[in-house]
């Protein structure tokens, strides 16, 4: 075939509409956490250099106004211009988080979408996950639109959907260890299940780490520390950007076959002796 020629059959291009959360669609497939920066100065940076719609928030960590005589993150971060996220970080129990999170709404004028982690220990910050799922659907029941931190665990993410979270967000590995995605072969099957979107959340150390996630199929990646502390997070926030772009685009293109054998790029037959 000629360079000018027309394939027999044109392959249809895919549309990327957006990330999709409770019926809202974000451009980004970017969410950045808030925590772990010098300054709020250096966080509002870093937010605008990843190009995030979604930015969380740690309540029991960060004030957004509960604290009158401190400095507010809103400032910063204002909600006309991202969504607020606020999650529940530091809560060991399905109590603690239900509270902070009503803590939360009052705060954010009634805002429903929120992030729920239930944490075992303070060692592994693992997720709770039976404190988790009673903690899930009690938000529910209350109005939340809840996006919930979870194990890589197929079942528990098919639960979690069943009980009305509108995003699962499996761990790639521990908070903040920059480990990157440990079980690809349990996302895979997470993924491959979901109805709603799939996030990863954690373990992310590097731009590469976010590029494979959206490779496998993930709807989108969530992280703090892998900007927050790297050694300029304002560039390491734009690294992120196109790594979540390019790993999306890479998935909508569908990768070639693996092959055992090598497979020349020029092809033999018809060539000029």
């Amino acid at each position: 075939m000629k360079l000018n020629d027309t394939p027999d059959e044109i392959r249809p291009a895919v549309t990327d509409v957006g990330l999709t959360i409770a019926g809202k669609t974000y451009a980004s497939r970017l969410l950045v956490g808030t925590g772990k920066y010098r300054d709020f100065d250096e966080t509002r940076a870093a937010v605008d250099a990843s190009g995030t719609d979604i930015v969380t928030v740690t309540i029991r960590r960060v004030n957004i106004g509960q604290h009158a005589h401190e400095p507010n993150l809103l400032d910063a971060v204002p909600p006309d211009r991202f969504t607020i996220l606020p999650n529940t970080g530091g809560c060991f129990n399905a109590k603690d988080a239900v509270y902070t999170l009503q803590l939360a709404r009052e705060l954010l004028d009634g805002h429903p979408l929120c992030k729920l982690e239930v944490l075992g220990d303070e060692k592994t910050l693992f997720p709770n996950m039976p404190e988790t799922l009673k903690a899930a659907e009690a938000l529910v029941k209350d109005g939340f639109e809840v996006m919930v931190y979870c194990s890589d665990d197929p079942i528990q993410a098919r639960i979690l959907e069943d009980i009305g979270c509108v995003a699962v967000m499996p761990l790639a590995s521990l908070i903040g260890s920059g480990m990157g995605i440990l079980n690809p072969w349990n996302l895979s099957l997470i993924i491959e299940q979901a109805r709603v979107p799939v996030i990863v959340d954690a373990g992310v150390g590097t731009a590469s780490d976010a590029a494979i996630a959206m490779e496998l199929g993930c709807d989108g990646v969530l992280m703090n520390t892998a900007i927050a502390h790297a050694r300029e997070p304002v560039r390491m926030a734009r690294a992120m950007r196109l790594a979540v772009q390019a790993g999306r685009e890479a998935f909508l293109a569908g990768r070639m076959p693996r092959r055992f054998a090598a497979s020349p790029s020029s092809p033999m037959a018809g060539r000029i002796a």
